[in-house]
């Protein structure tokens, strides 16, 4: 079995491609990056990479298609990944989220790809009431990233048929220790708040809801899309990966912190404006199409995950939120470099000085 993951060498990719060596031994495993935070590495013994067969350096936008030929499955994570950089970078967002993926999808249907898996967002329900947003429920995608994985998802699912599988992932929140962390993600923000400075400060009322997925339950629910068959779901089907139990407000986040890391004082911002970006969600979708895939991690160990690894790798960086490991100042930095043109492609008339 040959399988293609695109964008594993980001934040959840390195988790991802553990799990598959696991899961498929025998299976040849490709990776496809364009190797922005390819030196990003926290707490790595061995390059992420050495687990796959073959890496590749690439532009999703300008995906080789020799890189599919008898490939079976693809796992999609390539993107910007998150809110601030969708913001920073609108169009280009909209250009590598949605258009180059529905390319990469139109080519793979062509090869004979087996199956498709599309990392999505909870984030496209935006803002909701407390009901529990289920995968029929109205979208409402505030960002240029939530609105990238909305139109992504439509074409997709025109494109699905018995002989292509399309599955597309509606993750909860990403947190947990990584290979290449990030820390502009709201659980890793608040540990690592708590081992650096004691303290958690909450920049909204700490009323908004957002659920939670530790990343090895993120690479579990990949593991179950990519054997996906079309009677499980649909040729193409869109779910919502996470517990039920694990809906929080971000005030409990922070208290759940203080729990594992004694002595953390909290503070939270009682004026703010209202965050809009509120939902809860409901995984019972998912418990009935993977219940042998359902999340193991729960809250309070992916805090003592991250805190073990913050630890570990001696961190005390004051100023982390202008770190390396931030995704957005790392891309503001290339492009303050020269490295990368204003379209996020690689400078290659660029010469060290």
């Amino acid at each position: 079995m040959n399988i293609l993951i695109t964008g594993n060498m980001g934040y959840v990719g390195p988790c991802v491609v553990e799990k598959l060596r696991t899961s498929y031994p025998n299976a040849t495993l490709v990776g496809l990056d364009t190797g922005y935070f390819a030196n990003c590495l926290a707490i790595a013994e061995i390059l992420p990479e050495c687990r796959l067969d073959q890496q590749y350096f690439g532009d999703v936008r300008k995906i080789p298609e020799r890189l599919l030929d008898d490939v079976e499955a693809i796992v999609h994570l390539a993107g910007i990944s998150n809110d601030s950089m969708g913001n920073t970078f609108e169009e280009i967002t909209l250009d590598i989220n949605y258009k180059a993926s529905i390319d990469l999808a139109r080519k793979a249907k062509e090869k004979g790809v087996r199956s498709f898996v599309f990392a999505s967002s909870c984030s496209i329900y935006g803002s909701a009431d407390d009901s529990p947003r289920n995968e029929r429920s109205q979208l409402n995608p505030l960002t240029a990233y939530a609105k990238s994985k909305v139109y992504a998802e439509r074409d997709l699912e025109s494109m699905a048929n018995k002989n292509f599988t399309v599955t597309s992932l509606r993750f909860s929140t990403a947190c947990g220790m990584s290979e290449r962390l990030r820390l502009d993600l709201v659980l890793n923000d608040f540990v690592t708040s708590a081992v650096i400075f004691k303290k958690i400060t909450i920049l909204s009322d700490g009323t908004p809801w957002r659920p939670l997925i530790n990343i090895k339950d993120m690479a579990r629910a990949i593991d179950w899309a990519i054997g996906r068959d079309a009677g499980n779901g649909g040729p193409f089907v869109a779910v919502n990966i996470g517990s039920d139990t694990c809906n929080y407000q971000v005030r409990d986040l922070a208290h759940a912190v203080s729990e594992v890391i004694p002595g953390v004082e909290i503070s939270i911002n009682k004026d703010a404006q209202p965050d809009k970006r509120s939902y809860k969600v409901d995984f019972n979708l998912f418990k009935r199409l993977a219940p042998a895939y359902q999340p193991q991690t729960d809250l309070l160990s992916t805090i003592k995950e991250l805190k073990i690894g913050l630890d570990a790798m001696r961190f005390s960086d004051e100023d982390f939120r202008n770190s390396r490991l931030m995704r957005l100042k790392v891309l503001t930095y290339l492009r303050s470099k020269g490295l990368l043109t204003e379209k996020l492609e690689w400078n290659h008339s660029y010469r060290v000085a």
